[in-house]
């Protein structure tokens, strides 16, 4: 997902040779809004809800406001710093695709040097934050999901392997494991389906887009799915992916002790969802693929929902 940001230019000085007073409010204020387009908010708001659920779970109940407070922060930074170096990383192939040729670095708002530093300051930051706020293993799990990002999907995989997005998703199913460590110092099987769940789910949500601006990415170079085999073929495959997701939603209902609210919850999101991917395979188009894109995003949104309703109606708010 891109963050729809207008073009950012740097500062230009006025004809006399200064810098008036009022544009140079307007330039510091473009170069805040240029650091913040660097972490991708919109993505960190996907991660941040897969994160509190997990925390809820944990508890049983509503965990310290303080604990939630401290995870989401930790949990942005890290995402935020994992996703700048991306931008770093990929601003040459960012010029060449339309959607992202409005990105910081592309723009020339931010240099590659003060962009990388800003993106490991924040990485150690969220390290701190997550390490004396909550736990040590919670910090551990936020970093290492941001150095697989970096490492494996960005360095590595996107540019080589129509699997990328498959492998490299991992990354973001680790907010799951972080909101559990943060409460519980441990790892149990209710996070790992958690961990499953969001692993399954993000082909079926990134391969949707990728089929909207697979002439970008093929224009780039990028080989995900949709650019390497025919429509059909790509939208087969995110059939297969959405049947063993809503499988393993339906296995977190006895593994987390989960009542019929969520399991109702399960059915419905998982039989819309995948009927929205069967229409894709019958019909693969950039529209179609759009509209499985958007429910995604609104599947994952209230299933985790679900979760907290669920516990919170069971067991109350502590």
């Amino acid at each position: 997902m891109t963050v729809g940001s207008r073009p950012l230019v740097p500062s230009r000085l006025a004809p006399d040779g200064l810098t008036h007073h009022g544009h140079g409010a307007r330039s510091a204020s473009s170069t805040v809004g240029a650091y913040l387009a660097l972490t991708k908010p919109r993505i960190i708001e996907l991660l941040l809800i897969t994160t509190v659920p997990p925390m809820v779970l944990a508890e049983q109940g509503w965990p310290s406001t303080w604990l939630v407070l401290i995870t989401v922060i930790g949990g942005t930074l890290a995402a935020g710093g994992a996703n700048a170096i991306n931008m770093v990383v990929d601003r040459d192939i960012d010029r060449l695709m339309p959607r992202t040729q409005s990105r910081p670095l592309v723009t020339g708002a931010i240099g590659p040097g003060p962009a990388l530093a800003f993106a490991v300051a924040l990485e150690i930051l969220a390290f701190a934050v997550l390490w004396f706020g909550a736990n040590l293993l919670s910090a551990v799990l936020a970093l290492s999901a941001a150095a697989f990002y970096v490492g494996v999907y960005t360095l590595w995989l996107k540019r080589t392997s129509r699997q990328n997005i498959v492998i490299g998703g991992a990354a973001g199913a680790v907010p799951v494991l972080v909101g559990w460590a943060a409460v519980n110092d441990s790892i149990a099987w209710t996070p790992i389906v958690l961990f499953v769940t969001m692993f399954l789910w993000t082909p079926p949500h990134f391969w949707a887009l990728a089929i909207r601006y697979r002439d970008e990415y093929r224009t780039a170079g990028v080989p995900m799915l949709p650019t390497v085999v025919p429509l059909a073929h790509a939208a087969r495959h995110m059939a297969a992916y959405t049947v063993a997701l809503v499988a393993s939603t339906l296995l977190l209902v006895p593994v987390a002790s989960l009542t019929w609210i969520y399991t109702a919850f399960a059915i419905v999101l998982g039989v819309v969802f995948l009927g929205f991917t069967l229409a894709l395979v019958r019909r693969p188009t950039a529209t179609m693929s759009m509209r499985v894109f958007t429910f995604s995003i609104t599947y994952v949104t209230l299933l985790f929902g679900a979760i907290v309703v669920d516990v919170l109606l069971e067991h109350g708010v502590s």
